[in-house]
């Protein structure tokens, strides 16, 4: 999914610089709105941006320009919403892209978009629908998580395509790189969305009262689910 240093042509990497900025902007009042409000949750945001950091260090390469690896946004997005799960993302990408050259300044605005908004958009989305329709807790999350990351390398399928369409156009261009991303991306993505799951298994073990806090789980439903576990 990161797309490296200098790989996007201009005007493309410009574009994906200003359509994130909002989404940056809102997520940066959000995190100091939290942290002032719900301070018991900074260590749990620390540990959401580890996540994020540790999982999408660990690349397999997919083509020239880009790789392929496990996201950790899914999780972020669940407990904190998609605009703090973006400034996440943010964070991530520029330690990634200074000390690990993974990725790369240019492209940041298009990594962000892809990794740390369209991944973590789509999760919120889907964890708050299945919540809502009374849908099994730790399915939902391992729907969620899974599809975040799955978007993540659709909307990076779209950029490259929008940006390198060849020949064949937008859709022949956007077919092969989606194709050659899914042969270790649907596999990654399960997987993701299992450990993604099992860790909120845990949160919920260790500690229900954030969950109740940040408005996720009321105590009833967390109740039960730590009453299934035991």
């Amino acid at each position: 999914m990161h797309i490296m240093e200098g790989f996007l042509p201009s005007p493309w990497w410009e574009i994906w610089f200003l359509v994130s900025l909002p989404f940056i902007i809102i997520g940066l009042y959000q995190v100091n709105r939290l942290v002032k409000e719900k301070r018991e949750t900074l260590p749990l945001l620390a540990v959401a941006g580890a996540f994020v950091f540790v999982l999408s260090s660990l690349k397999l390469p997919s083509f020239n320009g880009s790789c392929s690896h496990p996201t950790g946004t899914g999780l972020g997005a669940v407990l904190f919403g998609p605009f703090v799960a973006a400034v996440l993302g943010l964070i991530v990408l520029i330690f990634q892209a200074v000390f690990l050259a993974h990725g790369g300044i240019t492209t940041l605005g298009a990594n962000v978009f892809s990794m740390g908004i369209a991944g973590p958009l789509v999760a919120y989305l889907v964890y708050k629908a299945g919540t809502r329709m009374g849908a099994n807790t730790y399915a939902t999350v391992f729907v969620a998580a899974a599809l975040a990351d799955l978007i993540t390398y659709v909307v990076t399928s779209i950029q490259l395509a929008l940006a390198f369409p060849g020949t064949v156009g937008f859709f022949g261009a956007f077919s092969a790189f989606a194709a050659i991303f899914a042969v270790t991306q649907v596999p990654l993505a399960i997987i993701e969305g299992a450990v993604i799951a099992l860790v909120f298994k845990y949160i919920v073990q260790l500690k229900p009262e954030i969950l109740t806090r940040l408005n996720l789980l009321p105590e009833a439903t967390i109740q039960k689910l730590r009453e299934a576990a035991a």
